[in-house]
């Protein structure tokens, strides 16, 4: 039977190889406890470093269950709320995914574990194209990248089987419910752009949209047009 002081041991040996990694394992941990359980979403969330997605002067919150401000006075989510999203998106690696709001690029880094193909914009070139050097260094390349607005979403690669949006608007964009697969799931924010927002799972159907709401979050709000370079 191990003591404490050999389990303490352990974990400074994890951490000397790696020194995200007890932070990691404690992320994890939460997700599972707070009802993430499905083993695709897990894996791609554990092989996704996240403190190459946060500025280096918050390096050590990267596995805080947090939301962190990032470039461009935007936020990285908090990773519970990322954790929710990709799973009530329910990717397969069949699947064609547009995200609107890359960000960080974290989001986008995660599905393309999942899926067989990310297309994602940004509004911000400055974030866009730090993103795109992440995605690069990764190799992650199934990931296709574009600066533009976001609320008129990707028409010419359009339908999408899956979209997710990463900022808040007071009502679903018809524009993105009109380039989604009838059978389709979008998850995104809807509510007040500036202050609590309701996270909805929407399915596309031959009449319009069925909706579930899935909890209450706070996003960035969701702006057109792209932003001043």
């Amino acid at each position: 039977m191990s003591g404490a002081g050999e389990d303490d041991d352990n974990a400074y040996e994890a951490d000397a190889i790696d020194p995200f990694l007890s932070g990691k394992i404690k992320l994890l941990m939460k997700l599972r406890s707070a009802g993430i359980r499905e083993t695709r979403v897990l894996s791609a969330i554990e092989s996704i470093p996240r403190e190459m997605f946060v500025p280096r002067m918050f390096v050590d919150k990267a596995y805080a269950d947090t939301a962190l401000p990032i470039e461009s006075g935007q936020t990285i989510s908090q990773p519970l709320v990322v954790a929710w999203m990709t799973s009530a998106l329910d990717v397969t690696d069949r699947h064609r995914v547009l995200e609107i709001g890359t960000g960080s690029g974290y989001q986008a880094a995660i599905l393309a574990r999942l899926a067989r193909r990310v297309y994602t914009i940004e509004r911000h070139r400055a974030l866009g194209e730090i993103a795109e050097e992440r995605f690069k260094k990764l190799r992650l390349t199934n990931i296709t990248a574009r600066i533009g607005d976001g609320t008129k979403g990707w028409p010419e690669a359009a339908p999408f089987d899956r979209i997710i949006v990463t900022a808040g608007a007071k009502e679903v964009p018809a524009a993105l419910v009109e380039q989604l697969e009838v059978g389709g799931v979008m998850v995104m924010p809807v509510g007040d752009p500036v202050g609590d927002q309701v996270l909805l799972r929407l399915e596309r159907t031959p009449e319009g949209y069925a909706s579930q709401h899935l909890m209450n979050v706070r996003f960035v709000p969701l702006i057109a047009g792209r932003a001043p370079d």
